[in-house]
């Protein structure tokens, strides 16, 4: 959207990438390359594929180890961002320089999503081409600010299960029922996609708009992690995070479905002062207001999650995972700052990690 502002940058803004022995080292060098960006260094002990990973104990880019080698590249040059890759280049995980330390601070799923899908709005709505009937798309499990950024430019927003099919799926229904134009869509585990072109997470376009947000930013003066915090001031400090417990064989299977069953059927009334105020049980397909007692169906196909809206803008949600042993745990919160938004994050964690102990 800002080809000129990518040309006038182009040789300031210094990129680390890393496509962890991985599929994306081709792709994104490629897209980086015809955008404008001179400044890309990949790190060189991950930058071939190999299946053996051996320079990472495990893949991931929300995992902050896969970084170490790319942090001290970035250090050696002054990067203003660091990007990876998953092996298959569907998922992109970033650091972001922090001018005031000098330090790189990790961007989760949730922060560089709403950087990007905050970026195309706005920019769309300043150039005049935002559709009237643009919407945005996010899972159950993904931050809420996405609710207030969607409110700030007018789109609408759908909300769907956990899972990024599901977010593919409401494209065909805009397209299919010609109701609403698809601009952004992201989930918290670090996949976004900007546009229709594919119906699944693309790392490599998201590191297309995020280089260009951060090209934008710079040229009036401040950092993606200084847009953030800007971000974060007119929104509200929401957290968010994830936790995971593994139980393997059939006795991990009965253990994780007792969990869920308990906590289904034994709810909590409050956690570490926050109120219960709705439950939504996807498995029922009900969700109860905790005050009125009032029971209202969930427009979603039937799962087996449960989902708690807790005061002050906090909530919990628990699944088990459809593909691994494991039972998760999503937990957000909304603070007056960042450490009192991290400081009340932990204390839910702990909250709920005790109902299923």
């Amino acid at each position: 959207m800002n080809p000129l502002v990518i040309k006038e940058m182009a040789n300031e803004l210094k990129i680390v990438y890393t496509p962890i022995h991985g599929s994306g080292n081709v792709p994104v060098r490629r897209i980086l390359k015809e955008l404008g960006f001179t400044n890309v260094y990949v790190v060189k002990e991950q930058e071939f594929p190999d299946g053996e990973f051996p320079t990472v104990s495990y893949p991931n880019p929300e995992d902050p180890a896969v970084f170490e080698l790319a942090k001290k590249l970035a250090k050696e040059i002054d990067a203003d961002l660091i990007l990876a890759t998953d092996p298959d280049a569907d998922r992109l995980g970033a650091y972001v320089k922090n001018p005031k330390t000098s330090e790189y601070e990790a961007l989760t799923g949730n922060m560089s999503g709403i950087l990007i899908c905050e970026y195309l709005l706005s920019q769309k709505l300043e150039k005049g081409i935002l559709p009237k009937n643009a919407a945005i798309v996010k899972t159950i499990v993904t931050t809420d600010m996405a609710d207030l950024v969607a409110k700030e430019y007018a789109v609408s927003l759908m909300t769907t299960l956990t899972g990024f099919k599901y977010i593919g799926e409401q494209i065909k229904f805009f397209e299919q029922q010609k109701s609403y134009q698809f601009e952004f869509g992201f989930e918290e585990s670090y996949g976004c996609l900007v546009g229709t072109h594919a119906r699944d997470k693309d790392a490599v376009v998201a590191v297309m708009a995020l280089c260009e947000a951060a090209a934008y930013y710079k040229s009036i003066g401040i950092s993606l992690w200084e847009q953030m915090i800007f971000l974060y001031e007119k929104y509200g400090y929401y957290r968010e995070d994830l936790g995971t417990i593994t139980f393997k064989g059939e006795e991990g299977s009965k253990k994780i479905a007792n969990i869920v069953q308990t906590i289904r059927e034994n709810p909590p009334k409050e956690l570490v002062g926050y109120q219960v105020e709705t439950i939504s049980d996807y498995l029922t397909g009900e969700k109860k207001n905790m005050k009125t007692k009032e029971v209202s169906d969930i427009a979603l196909p039937k799962s087996n999650v449960v989902y708690f809206e807790l005061s002050n803008d906090a909530w919990f949600c628990v699944r088990p995972s459809g593909t691994e042993p494991k039972i998760k745990f999503y937990y957000g919160v909304k603070g007056s700052g960042l450490e009192d938004s991290f400081e009340r994050l932990n204390c839910l964690k702990e909250a709920v990690w005790n109902l299923a102990n």
